[in-house]
């Protein structure tokens, strides 16, 4: 049977991942390897070990700590500093950014040469230009954004989100310029070293058990602050909320990912984006609906100027996975945040536990 290393393993997407595949894949070996510099990420640690999950202390950005690693047939690269905002808010130097999601990589593809292992990384909506998404004219439909129909859009962006089509010209922040070069260096080792590797470029990734943050883990964060009454507020755009992003559950890829690991499928396209889509996606004044009916109501202030990368209107089309892989998403949004929430009201300690009590 496979043989496979998830990255970040203890993070909310390598965790689910790993259970997931286990339990779709009952003989699959997993190793797994993580620094637990994430808040929270030391709960998953024991789950994992017992469902008999090798864990290796380790960075991915020393070279040193790959070399106890034992061979395997495949990566999924789920370490990385998730956060747009990483390396610009005074929290996170640019160049810690760098190293982690960038010199990280290349460690990793390293690695993946040495065993002759397949590569699969887990990359991002946000590799996609700022500048043409936030030009594009939205007009508040309800409580939320919608492009205003009939107009001039540029080349990958419609009604239905945006497709791979879309520009990647920077900016896209130094986060979305990390994983743009991971890409590219990933595919290059490929054809170089003769290995398969596959771009996965993933909408919001929201479920039970993330870490909630504004900046990373919108829909956590929001139920989560929500059901304790912590300080809510809307940003930018008039501060309506209006602001649209849709979410899709990190389970929902194992079935794309058992078949990007399986033989015969070298010559389907490289990069492909995962999302919720439009059926998943969702305003933040309509998420504060959805918990003010299932848990009363709560005051959120508001704050009309922008921050710096905000988008008003950010959906992934997901056609081409449909098309090449016969993806698409199982988990429907509204699934998703009760999951949160129950998941919410079992841990009341959850937000302290990410870092942000």
């Amino acid at each position: 049977m496979m043989k496979l290393l998830i990255t970040g393993i203890c993070g909310f997407v390598g965790s689910t991942l790993a259970r997931s595949l286990l339990a779709a894949q009952p003989g699959i070996t997993i190793y797994g390897i993580d620094n637990f510099s994430r808040p929270g990420s030391e709960s998953n640690r024991i789950e994992l070990q017992n469902l008999g999950i090798k864990l290796y202390h380790g960075d991915i950005r020393a070279q040193a700590d790959f070399e106890p690693l034992p061979k395997v047939d495949w990566v999924i690269d789920a370490a990385a500093n998730p956060s747009v905002l990483a390396g610009i808010d005074g929290r996170t130097s640019s160049r810690q950014l760098v190293e982690h999601n960038l010199l990280g990589t290349i460690n990793i593809l390293e690695y993946c040469k040495r065993c002759a292992a397949g590569f699969i990384l887990i990359s991002t909506s946000r590799v996609y230009s700022i500048a043409p998404l936030a030009k594009a004219a939205v007009e508040p439909c309800g409580e939320a954004f919608r492009l205003v129909p009939g107009q001039p859009l540029p080349a990958g962006l419609s009604s239905n989100g945006v497709s791979e089509l879309f520009s990647t010209t920077p900016p896209v922040s130094l986060y979305g310029s990390t994983k743009i070069a991971s890409e590219l260096l990933a595919l290059e080792y490929g054809e170089s070293f003769s290995f398969p590797v596959w771009i996965n470029r993933c909408g919001v990734l929201a479920g039970a058990g993330q870490f909630g943050r504004p900046d990373q883990g919108i829909f956590a964060f929001w139920i989560n602050s929500w059901l304790r009454r912590k300080p809510l507020a809307y940003i930018g755009f008039g501060g309506n909320g209006y602001q649209v992003r849709d979410a899709l559950h990190p389970r929902d890829l194992v079935p794309l990912l058992i078949k990007q690991t399986s033989a015969g499928t070298g010559d389907a396209t490289r990069i492909v984006n995962l999302g919720g889509g439009a059926a998943n996606a969702m305003s933040l004044a309509e998420l504060s609906s959805w918990c003010r009916e299932r848990s009363g109501s709560h005051q959120v202030s508001s704050t009309p100027e922008s921050r710096r990368f905000d988008i008003p209107w950010l959906v992934m089309d997901c056609s081409l996975a449909k098309e090449i892989w016969g993806w698409e998403p199982q988990t429907g949004i509204s699934a998703i945040l009760e999951e949160i929430a129950s998941h919410a009201e079992a841990n009341p300690a959850w937000l302290e536990l990410s870092g942000i009590g």
